[in-house]
C-alpha cells in the first residue's frame, strides 16, 4: 500500500517537472499600419499571411473584409483557407476604403522572425483587380521596422512592435 503511494507522488513529481519545463511561445504584438491609394470603388479586403521558408501559406494574421461571401474572391488565400477553416472570427475587421488607413494589431511568434518567414499582405476589390502580393517581405529585424510600398490598392505598410 505504502509502495503504491510513493508511486503515485513519483508519477506526479514527474508529469509536473515535465510540464514545467514545457516551452513557451514567445510572441510579439505588432501594430500594423496599412495606408490605401486613393481608388475608387468598394473597400478592399485585406489578407494579412505569415509565408514559411518554402512560400506556402502557414497562418492568417490578420483579415481586414469581415463578409465572409467575398473570401474566395481572394484565390490565392482561398486554396490555404478553404483547406483549413480555421477560425478566423477572432482576427478581422472592417474593409478599408481608397485613401483610408487602417491599424490592425498582430502577433508573431519570435522564432519566426530572420529564418526565411514572409509576410504577405494580399488585396482585392469588388469588380477590380486582385494583388497575391500587394505586399510582400522577408520577416527580420531590420525589414519588420522599414515602410514596405505596395504595388496594388495599399500604398505602404509599416509595423511597430509593441
Amino acid at each position: 500500500m505504502k509502495r503504491n503511494k510513493t508511486i503515485k507522488i513519483i508519477s506526479l513529481l514527474m508529469l509536473f517537472m515535465l510540464l514545467g519545463f514545457k516551452s513557451k511561445v514567445e510572441t510579439t504584438t505588432y501594430k500594423c499600419m496599412i495606408q490605401m491609394t486613393n481608388y475608387s470603388g468598394e473597400g478592399a479586403y485585406v489578407i494579412i499571411s505569415l509565408l514559411n521558408p518554402e512560400g506556402e501559406y502557414d497562418k492568417t494574421l490578420y483579415v481586414q473584409g469581415d463578409d465572409d461571401e467575398w473570401y474566395s474572391e481572394i484565390t490565392a488565400w482561398w486554396k490555404f483557407h478553404g483547406k483549413r477553416r480555421a477560425d478566423i472570427d477572432a482576427i478581422t475587421g472592417a474593409t478599408i476604403s481608397g485613401g483610408g488607413r487602417m491599424i490592425s494589431v498582430i502577433e508573431i511568434e519570435n522564432s519566426k522572425i530572420d529564418t526565411g518567414y514572409k509576410i504577405r499582405f494580399e488585396t482585392v476589390v469588388e469588380n477590380q483587380e486582385y494583388y497575391k502580393d500587394d505586399v510582400e517581405f522577408e520577416l527580420t529585424s531590420e525589414t519588420i521596422k522599414n515602410k514596405i510600398k505596395g504595388k496594388g490598392f495599399i500604398r505602404y505598410v509599416r509595423m511597430m512592435a509593441q
